[in-house]
């Protein structure tokens, strides 16, 4: 074939490819759209899943077609030296045929799926307008007291939060707001109704409001105006928002008011409605809401209280259960308590889940094998029960409020086995390399990754499990099982996840999968089914043992590989992990892996790699190709490469590195990582011989040909840490690093700091470099004694927010507070039980004492 044919074909694929890339931001737009909808018919969802497969293959296409020209966009316009340079690249003749052949084929696919949908639309009259039904959430107004169960307590706490006077002995003339926080079938409109009726009657207007997710504003303030006027303003002709809210607002002005507005989705709403309420007025407003944020704008308004409703605990779960199937719980057969505690497990106290699962067991015969096949359905095939379909449509309000990055993110959460505490960080990066979050305006990618997992949180769709004391940031989570049941159900019609070895749970008849989760969980073995196809999988995640592992070279898509705690892994099934070139996240934490392969330098797409808890004690010299990586996490005895660490220039955290384990060349090195921002050093061998025989060394002693190994290592490190420190070093951890903290060998540390932590490494005082960290925001030393000077010294931290010390310590806190001017949290660990303090002097806790542990 001529340079001239070579050139025409690769022009004509590339014309294919815009093509392509074109149609997928058509497809995108039409998803999103479509995304939107609460209840798409029947023939919708199956053109939505047409079109989403579609869009898979054509991105996996288009990365075909990448991988072939390289990464770079280069134009074929030019000098022939590069039009030949370019179509060099782009592979032989074999491949390039195979990529155009597939293109065609997609193209046809496009049309066809298109004259598909337009053939069985025509002559079919679709509307728009669906069959009126009743809001699920308004029928728990009409449910009866003497049937309510738990309630007693919360309503009890609302009530005080309303009508507590404040010490005053007359009531004066104020607003009262109460905001109730929770997920879907958390009983919250049962809760506020149940106070609105106590307490409606002492106050002249009463009005109970469910606002749904996109309200019409001018019709929620008509009727608000109707009720406390007890005059009917819906039918009167159009006013606009301000004129109501003026109206509402004159005729409130010397009542007195009781208002619930039930199910508030978002702030916007709130904005509004907040202009018809007086702040003079004598009045009580409860909002009911699923999320944080919107209760905390409400209450930036007029004050008041968050109330966070709680999932009902085992004794009043039992009541609920058995009250609606027996008379009591005493009433059970003795032959169903078992699966019944069982059952109760699985609904984890979220009432709307145990008043569905009993509705549908009242309609069940009452043998042991049936109540446990309900309790092993529950989330995967009961959704034509009337009773779990009217839960899952209430689960389903949060889901479709979600925007379309938020719903994927959730979806994702269905590859986890049941009760599993997620790491948050761990959650984050696997979003990123799933290709979930995009980059947008100033933030990273990690950022946005955390306002993704924020609002999740902040929606009360994934339970915080650990939240960091320091922080106030939710560490672990965990999604409750109902919630879990939901996702799973989306997530296997919309073919987004296949989950082996679940039982009672059936693989979609879908050969070509996306995501697999592979669970053994302690039932049995999981394998492969023989019919998927393999080549398509972005994401293979293993969790526990007894899986048969797949031979890795049948993953051409591979973007997310999890293997941690599959401890049966062995080196063997590493062979062919070269052959991965898109993977993006390795994880082979806890597994038997002792050493690894290296062809790992070839995976050039590699982001995340985790090894810690492995048995892996020296990496390949390959590793230093990997230019993209972002995390490495090792444990603290593995080994580095001798030199070329400066290539992995994209690095961001690096943990754990053993100083003096390693070469010469790799801690010089270290300080050529531009990006590197969190750096965790172990000096375990700080108080060896060597050390201790040796004199205090400084940086002029290298000159004198007598510097020992030890020292070396101290001075490089040293060195790295002061270049590290002109770049973008935000985190520093040392462990076992007395002699080093106390040796002049570390003057000057890196100014661009904001965290330094120190552990198992005790030094007389506190070191007078630590006032050139002018950036740093928490800070962790142990000393054996603080005096004045050491005050002076971090009272010159103009940033210090978090202050922790171990050892003995001035006796008033109130000195460290007035010698640290930004000072927000004090933690003090000495003879005395642990204490921390805020700026204003309130001990928080005495709950430990002196010593703390070894943090990775």
């Amino acid at each position: 074939m001529s340079d001239g044919d070579e050139y025409k074909q690769f022009k004509g694929v590339r014309g294919e490819i815009k093509f392509l890339t074109h149609e997928l931001s058509a497809m995108d737009a039409f998803l999103l759209k479509m995304s939107e909808e609460e209840d798409p018919d029947e023939q919708d969802k199956v053109w939505m899943n047409e079109v989403r497969e579609l869009s898979y293959d054509m991105e996996d296409s288009i990365d075909d077609f990448m991988q072939g020209v390289g990464d770079k966009e280069t134009k074929p316009e030019g000098l022939i030296e590069k039009i030949k340079s370019l179509v060099g690249k782009f592979g032989k003749i074999k491949t390039r045929r195979r990529i155009g052949m597939n293109i065609q084929y997609l193209k046809k696919q496009i049309i066809e799926v298109g004259d598909r949908n337009e053939r069985y639309r025509t002559g079919v009259a679709i509307s728009n307008t669906k069959n009126a039904t009743i809001d699920p959430r308004a029928l728990a107004i009409f449910e009866h007291a003497s049937k309510l169960v738990g309630i007693d307590k919360p309503k009890a706490e609302i009530v005080k939060l309303l009508t507590d006077h404040d010490g005053c002995e007359e009531k004066q003339q104020q607003l009262k707001m109460v905001s109730i926080v929770g997920s879907g079938g958390m009983s919250k409109t049962t809760l506020a109704n149940q106070v609105y009726q106590d307490l409606k009657g002492q106050f002249q207007c009463q009005v109970f409001l469910s606002v749904s997710r996109n309200p019409d504003m001018v019709k929620i303030l008509r009727t608000i105006l109707s009720e406390v006027a007890q005059k009917d303003y819906c039918h009167t002709e159009a006013r606009d928002e301000q004129q109501l809210l003026s109206q509402i607002s004159n005729f409130l002005v010397d009542k007195s008011y009781f208002i619930v507005f039930d199910d508030k989705w978002k702030k916007e709403t709130w904005d509004v409605i907040k202009f018809a309420f007086p702040v003079t007025s004598c009045g009580i407003l409860i909002t009911t809401t699923r999320t944080r944020d919107v209760a905390n704008s409400c209450l930036s308004s007029f004050g008041g209280h968050i109330y966070n409703i709680n999932l009902l605990d085992i004794f009043h779960s039992r009541r609920l259960f058995h009250g609606r199937l027996f008379k009591s719980v005493e009433d059970c057969p003795s032959h169903l308590i078992e699966v019944s505690e069982q059952i109760l497990q699985k609904c984890g106290g979220l009432p709307l889940a145990i008043i569905a699962i009993s509705g549908l067991l009242a309609n069940v015969e009452e043998t042991y094998n049936l109540w446990d096949r309900v309790k092993n359905s529950i989330g995967h095939a009961l959704e034509r029960d009337p009773n779990v379909k009217l839960m899952m449509k209430i689960l389903s309000l949060s889901y479709f409020d979600l925007p379309l990055h938020l719903k994927t993110c959730l979806l994702y959460m269905s590859i986890f086995p049941e009760d599993s505490v997620i790491e948050r960080k761990d959650l984050i990066r696997r979003w990123i390399s799933e290709g979930f979050i995009h980059k947008e305006g100033i933030y990273t990618l990690h950022e946005l990754g955390e306002m993704c997992f924020n609002e999740l949180v902040n929606r009360s769709l994934i339970q915080p499990v650990r939240t960091s004391d320091r922080y106030h940031r939710v560490e672990n989570c965990r999604v409750h099982d109902i919630i879990l049941d939901f996702t799973i159900s989306r997530s296997v019609e919309q073919n987004f996840v296949t989950l082996l070895g679940v039982s009672n749970l059936r693989v979609g008849t879908e050969n070509k999968v996306r995501r697999v989760a592979m669970h053994a969980m302690g039932q049995g073995s999981s394998s492969t089914p023989t019919n998927l196809v393999l080549s398509h999988i972005r994401s293979l995640n293993v969790f526990g043992n007894s899986v048969e592992i797949p031979p890795l070279d049948k993953f051409m898509h591979l973007r997310v590989l999890d293997f941690g705690g599959c401890t049966q892994l062995e080196n063997h099934h590493l062979l062919n992990i070269g052959k991965l070139c898109r993977l993006r996240y390795l994880n082979l934490r806890r597994t038997g892996i002792s050493e690894i392969p290296e062809q790992i330098g070839h995976v050039g797409c590699l982001e995340m790699l985790d090894l810690r808890e492995s048995y892996v004690c020296e990496l390949p010299a390959s590793i230093v190709s990997l230019g993209k990586l972002l995390h490495r996490l090792v444990d603290n005895d593995v080994k580095f490469p001798t030199s070329e660490i400066k290539k992995m220039q994209a690095l961001q955290t690096l943990k754990r590195v053993d100083v003096f384990k390693q070469p010469i060349n790799f801690l010089q090195e270290i300080g050529q990582l531009k990006n590197l921002r969190k750096l965790h050093l172990d000096f375990e061998d700080d108080c060896s011989e060597d050390a201790d025989s040796g004199d205090d060394v400084s940086e002029d002693d290298s000159s004198t040909g007598g510097t020992t190994r030890f020292q070396e290592c101290m001075q490089t490190i040293a060195s790295s840490l002061r270049k590290l420190g002109s770049y973008n070093l935000g985190s520093l951890t040392i462990v076992d690093a007395t002699k080093f903290l106390r040796q002049s060998v570390c003057p000057a540390p890196p100014h661009s700091l904001q965290k330094l932590m120190t552990w198992q490494s005790v030094i007389p005082h506190v070191p007078s470099w630590v006032n050139s960290l002018i950036n740093l925001r928490h800070l962790r030393l142990e000393v054996e004694g603080v005096g004045q000077e050491d005050l002076c010294i971090l009272g010159g931290l103009p940033a210090l927010l978090i202050l922790d010390l171990e050892g003995t310590a001035p006796s008033n806190h109130n000195q460290w507070c007035s010698s640290v001017p930004m000072l927000e949290e004090l933690l003090l660990r000495c003879e005395l039980p642990f204490c921390r303090f805020d700026v204003r002097g309130r001990i928080h806790a005495q709950t430990r004492k002196t010593g703390g542990s070894r943090h990775a």
